[in-house]
């Protein structure tokens, strides 16, 4: 199945031919990191520097992403409900009942689509960007969404979280082996 491009179609029909003129570079997509789950916390001695969803909460929950292949490390704060989310299915908590992320992936499967990835996209105005990436009909399909439902849809899946490097560059933060404080970026 192709794209319908009306200009093309109309300088066909006008006998014009711009052909020479479109750009047939083909971007690269960003290098990806895959991550697993370190851990889920609830933040301890929180400063609201730190980019904190939830400013006003004392008790911040953040979800802290792990290169698969070296110790850089990725914190997302995120809400009370994701974090929970997210912790349940990590400790094969049974519930009687779907919650929502089990409910989304339930829709999605009964649908005919399959959830191949989530990657921690951007980091833009002081925000986190993320998407789901379905395989649908023999094509792929990319939604945007928030990091910790992508991450609580790849848990349930079973599938990998991918981050982009240059959200790692930007967030990513190495620890002292023998400390376990964060390094300094020099």
């Amino acid at each position: 199945m192709g794209f319908f491009n009306r200009d093309k179609d109309k300088n066909k029909k006008s006998g014009e031919n711009h052909e020479s003129e479109q750009d047939t570079s083909v971007k690269k997509p960003p290098p990806l990191v895959e991550m697993t789950i370190d851990s889920v916390r609830i933040a301890q001695n929180y400063n609201a520097a730190s980019g904190s969803l939830h400013p006003t909460d004392p008790n911040p929950r953040v979800v802290i992403l792990k290169e698969k292949k070296r110790d850089r490390y990725l914190p997302i704060w995120i809400g009370h409900a994701e974090a929970d989310a997210i912790a349940v299915k990590l400790m094969d908590t049974y519930l009687p009942r779907p919650q929502t992320h089990d409910f989304l992936r339930s829709i999605i499967y009964g649908l005919g689509a399959v959830v191949k990835s989530v990657v921690i996209n951007e980091f833009k105005d002081e925000c986190i960007y993320a998407k789901t990436i379905l395989d649908v009909d023999g094509g792929q399909m990319e939604f945007d969404c928030r990091p910790s439902d992508a991450i609580a849809l790849a848990v349930r899946a079973g599938v990998p979280i991918f981050s982009a490097e240059e959200v790692l560059e930007k967030l990513g933060i190495l620890l002292d082996p023998e400390t376990g404080k964060p390094l300094t970026k020099d």
